[in-house]
């Protein structure tokens, strides 16, 4: 088995939903940071380019990574495969290079992923019957159920903020807890400085979901959203975003003299009751550090995705281990934005700036999938 590296990772700045990035395409989301990687790396061609995305019923086209390979002007003979483990296909592309490497497969993979909820299309299922007398309902592809299959348990069906309500339920975890985690998000991220990791975009530089200027006071004047007297609001959970990220993975002879960032040690996916589909981190983060022969005392940074603010209390509720502060230092999803199938890329991007950063040291990133999954992967320097 090969050592797999990552030499670089870039990103574009993350747009609100219909905001600064709802004009462009995904394909060309996709392709400004599989170019700007190729760029800054001066890779005239990898072996294989893969991304992650959550969607593929619109402007995709269905296999956005290969139609980014073309957009981007790499050689027409660069092969290129879309994955999706929905909120988690980001990183699952990641994985899939990590192997492909590892086995000898290939030598160098662009590797990330790609979301434009704002152009994510409505669709119209096909009448059962030719020339239905009666209308037709357009059904929207942005995020959660869709078209679901009637014999799926009802139970297995909740919408995604039910399933954070339902966390915050088990774990005892106060509306004021959750505001309280989503201000420290913000603040960490209106702190932190992501030009090494930033390749701008129509005139956008920084994550747009940044509300310096959020309070707690603010927050609690939200409106639950999913329960009547519940807990999670537009304010405690990710928002709906746009973007793209990308990764340079490759062997030993693929590093021509260039210091990487980090080394992939370890990955693993696990699953659990779809409704508590934000706790899918404790089990694959405990499984990718045991492969990796580490601990959780071992960890230098943390990446833990953060769809909602009671997903990540409960995680870290269940791991009592993981110490809360390495964990998202530089703020997280709720504040950077949560562009489905690019999330898993971007975090793992964000650990492996921040060993290189450091000079040595092992991170995880890990995040939750709906329908009751998890990913990590354990990288070290």
């Amino acid at each position: 088995m090969k050592t797999v590296y990552i030499v670089d990772a870039v990103r574009t700045p993350f747009g609100r939903h219909g905001g600064a990035l709802a004009g462009v395409r995904p394909d060309d989301l996709a392709a400004h940071v599989v170019r700007a990687i190729a760029e800054r790396n001066d890779l005239e061609a990898p072996d294989e380019v893969i991304l992650g995305n959550a969607n593929g019923a619109g402007e995709e086209n269905r296999n956005v990574a290969r139609m980014a390979a073309i957009l981007a002007g790499l050689p027409v003979t660069t092969p290129g495969a879309t994955v999706n483990r929905l909120c988690g296909s980001g990183m699952e592309a990641v994985i899939q290079a990590y192997r492909m490497i590892a086995l000898g497969d290939a030598s160098t993979v662009i590797a990330g992923g790609v979301e434009s909820m704002t152009r994510a299309p409505w669709v119209l299922p096909k009448p059962d019957k030719a020339f239905p007398a009666g209308g037709q309902e357009l059904v929207s592809t942005t995020l959660g159920w869709r078209l679901i299959n009637p014999e799926m348990p009802a139970e297995h069906t909740v919408p995604l903020g039910e399933g954070a309500e339902l966390i915050a339920d088990k774990h005892g975890i106060a509306r004021v807890e959750q505001d309280a985690y989503a201000l420290a998000s913000h603040q960490k991220a209106a702190k932190a400085s992501f030009e090494r990791e930033i390749a701008p975009i129509a005139g956008l530089t920084r994550d747009e979901g940044i509300r310096e200027d959020t309070s707690l006071e603010k927050l609690a004047r939200l409106k639950p959203v999913f329960r009547a007297n519940g807990t999670v609001t537009a304010g405690n959970a990710s928002p709906l975003n746009d973007g793209a990220a990308a990764l340079l993975l490759t062997d030993e002879s693929g590093l021509r003299g260039r210091e990487p960032l980090a080394r992939i040690t370890a990955s693993a996916a696990s699953a659990l009751e779809p409704r508590y589909f934000g706790l899918g981190p404790v089990e694959a983060s405990q499984k990718a550090l045991a492969k990796a022969g580490k601990r959780f005392g071992d960890l230098a940074t943390a990446e833990l995705n953060e769809a909602f603010a009671a997903q990540v209390l409960g995680c870290l509720a269940e791991l009592p281990d993981l110490d809360p502060a390495i964990v998202n230092p530089d703020g997280g999803a709720i504040a950077l934005g949560h562009p489905l199938g690019a999330s898993g890329a971007r975090i793992t991007g964000a650990v492996a700036h921040r060993l290189a950063a450091a000079g040595s040291g092992t991170g995880l990133a890990s995040l939750c999938i709906g329908v009751g999954q998890g990913l990590a992967v354990v990288l070290e320097r």
